[in-house]
């Protein structure tokens, strides 16, 4: 029974995926460029389909009990784009395996240690079928920048030759941003001169779709892109591209603020490489997934040789072993997998079809009412798109308040939101300052599932007040 939002916007939760038998007990659930802005008042866009305030979908109780963290009458959590509040089950599987049969994976033979061996490849094939991808497509990091930095390691560094080039937005996220500079950097010493060719993002928020099909050359060797951006709250997923993209030309999709919060599909997108940071889909900090397609598999080199690393020695040489282990040296982030296991049955229990849905239309419900405020300026994203649309992030500054300010007064009014750069690079690069921050202090409201159009409601009335006050 699937998750579903009736008329009146409540949430329905269906059963869990059933556990498989062999399972470890703590992974169980529990029962660029930017545009100008003005502060002139943006008009509302045409609808793509009716919605009303009284048809804005409300997270209810049954879901909200899953967040013991914002239960109660604490304050109100609008900060889920650096972070998701986690759910019982996540909390739950780590403490599940620091108190119950705590052991290695991978190495022991004893019940303990093989059990958690079956559990981790059990994750990898729930990681792969939420992504559509292949279970030996899928890689454990350490994070979302784990996961692009090893596509300059184990990829880029063997695969660039003088001359090459990559296509970026120097607007996405540093972790998009920075592990590209540091590749150039790197393959400089060696004489091998790579460019970092920066294309545009348009006012809606969105990549530039004719600027990278301009700049796409026979010496691309990399487009990355955010599926969905971190500030902005649009969606990116170069489907006009599609079919035009040479195949030397791997594409990189960063998904850590799209998984969790809207279908990902690795094939749909024609990725070669894509990440997700799986703190910000209900699991725990300090666990990623990389998914690297099969097609370059035999591209991708070990670079962290060690313990469970995936090779072998033959004639005093690192022969690299099979995927996904080749990428994956070291001890695995055991309870972290084992959290994102139960993240995933979670969101498999709500839908994310539903997940998407509601943050729309919370979305909608913000911008709407944002609209209505002097002095208030929406960045590029959701307030300027010629149809209703939102995936729960949206960007703002207030005449007459710095954001770091604002940020400040909501916090202690009860409302919790994110102020700054918002980890987009604000520094020039060189002499081409190819490095350039969209905005160098906003505030961004970012939701999820668990949050409730009176909540939404109840910080529009709160800044408004904070509106008149300042002018």
């Amino acid at each position: 029974m699937v998750a579903s939002v009736r008329a009146e916007g409540s949430v329905t939760l269906r059963s869990p995926i059933p556990r498989p038998a062999h399972a470890h007990p703590a992974s169980a659930p529990a029962s660029a460029h930017t545009p100008g802005h003005t502060t002139a008042r943006i008009p509302s866009p045409p609808a793509c389909e009716p919605v009303s305030r009284d048809d804005a979908a409300a997270a209810p109780e049954t879901v909200r009990d899953l967040f013991p963290a914002i239960s109660g009458d604490g304050p109100v959590y609008l900060d889920s784009a650096a972070t998701t509040q986690k759910p019982l089950p996540v909390i739950e599987a780590i403490e599940g395996y620091h108190r119950r049969h705590t052991a290695n994976s991978g190495r022991g033979t004893y019940p303990w240690a093989t059990t958690l061996t079956r559990a981790i490849e059990q994750v990898r094939a729930d990681t792969a079928r939420f992504l559509r991808a292949e279970p030996e497509e899928v890689v454990f990091t350490a994070g979302a920048t784990a996961g692009l930095n090893a596509v300059a390691l184990a990829w880029g560094l063997t695969t660039f030759a003088d001359g090459d080039e990559i296509l970026y937005s120097p607007g996405d996220h540093a972790s998009n941003v920075y592990p590209w500079l540091q590749l150039r950097a790197t393959l400089a010493h060696f004489g091998r001169r790579v460019r970092l060719v920066p294309y545009r993002t348009t006012a809606l928020g969105e990549a530039d779709i004719d600027d990278i099909a301009t700049k796409l050359g026979p010496r691309t060797r990399l487009l990355t892109v955010s599926h969905l951006h971190h500030v902005y709250g649009a969606r990116n997923t170069l489907e006009e591209l599609r079919g035009h993209i040479d195949a030397r030309v791997a594409v990189c999709f960063d998904c850590s603020q799209s998984g969790g919060h809207i279908p990902v599909d690795v094939r749909e997108l024609g990725a070669d490489f894509a990440v997700l940071s799986a703190h910000k889909m209900f699991a725990a900090p300090g666990t990623g997934v990389l998914f690297c397609h099969r097609r370059l598999h035999d591209q991708l080199g070990p670079f962290l040789p060690g313990g469970n690393s995936g090779v072998s020695v033959r004639d005093s040489a690192l022969l690299p072993a099979r995927m996904p282990h080749r990428l994956e040296g070291g001890t695995h982030n055991i309870p972290g997998i084992l959290a994102l296991g139960a993240a995933l049955r979670v969101l498999d229990s709500i839908g994310i079809d539903t997940v998407e849905r509601h943050n729309r239309m919370l979305t909608r419900r913000l911008v709407d009412g944002l609209r209505a405020l002097p002095g208030l300026r929406l960045l590029p994203g959701p307030g300027h798109a010629p149809c209703d649309t939102g995936y729960g992030i949206v960007s703002f500054t207030l005449d007459g308040i710095s954001a770091t300010d604002l940020g400040f007064v909501l916090s202690e009014l009860g409302f919790l939101v994110r102020t700054g750069a918002h980890c987009v690079p604000s520094e020039a690069a060189g002499e081409h300052a190819e490095v350039v921050a969209a905005e160098a202090d906003s505030v961004r409201v970012s939701t999820h599932v668990y949050t409730t159009a009176e909540e939404i409601d109840r910080f529009l009335d709160c800044l408004t007040t904070i509106a008149t006050e300042v002018r």
